[in-house]
């Protein structure tokens, strides 16, 4: 499988990922195990490089970070303006 960059990066959601982690004061290995709870096994180092945009995100795995962070799916990909929690 071919995974394509998006203007040099292989996500759009990474930036408010963390800005949306920041904001819930989280850390990102807290995040990684609210995201294991959800039934997704995900470490550390995955939410960093999502951040940074060297990782592809799953649209199951958007759906997962929308839901434990309190914000849209459409907020995460910078659609909406302000988060919706």
């Amino acid at each position: 499988m071919k995974i394509y960059d998006y203007h040099g990066k292989k996500n759009i959601c990474g930036e408010r990922l963390r800005q949306a982690r920041v904001i819930k004061r989280l850390r990102q290995e807290d995040l990684a195990a609210q995201i294991q709870v959800n039934g997704i096994n995900m470490e550390r180092d995955s939410i960093s490089r999502i951040e940074i945009g060297t990782r592809f995100v799953a649209d199951f795995e958007l759906k997962v970070f929308a839901k434990v962070l309190g914000v849209s799916v459409d907020w995460l990909l910078g659609n909406e303006e302000k988060q919706d929690g």
